[in-house]
């Protein structure tokens, strides 16, 4: 497949993507880094899923095989065996409840 193909189909997820999420992405590289287009083929995908995009789904297909991307082997998952952060002593990363005590803006951010 040309180069420039390849460009016209990353210009079109662009697009996509662009107008249905707000992403902003840069063609070229996407067309000419396979670890850059895998992730951004990755968001269009999760997007497609999420929000209901089926064509930014269809276009994200497009732009994988015509890179000659395989898709990632999924990761084993690993069962957590009890084990949690705050047991070890970590402070929660949870964001703060509305009960916790924390001071809030009252009129707004200045």
């Amino acid at each position: 497949m040309l180069e420039s193909e390849k460009v016209a189909m990353a210009a079109h997820l662009h697009v996509l993507l662009r107008r249905k999420t707000g992403r902003v992405t840069d063609t070229e590289w996407m067309a000419a880094n396979a670890e850059y287009a895998r992730e951004i083929i990755r968001f269009a995908r999760t997007s497609a899923q999420e929000d209901g995009h089926p064509d930014l789904a269809e276009w994200a297909g497009k732009l994988e095989s015509a890179l000659g991307l395989k898709p990632p082997a999924a990761e084993p998952e690993v069962p957590r065996s009890g084990y949690s952060d705050t047991a070890a002593g970590f402070p929660s990363t949870s964001p703060p409840g509305p009960d916790d005590g924390a001071p809030r803006y009252v009129r707004g951010i200045r």
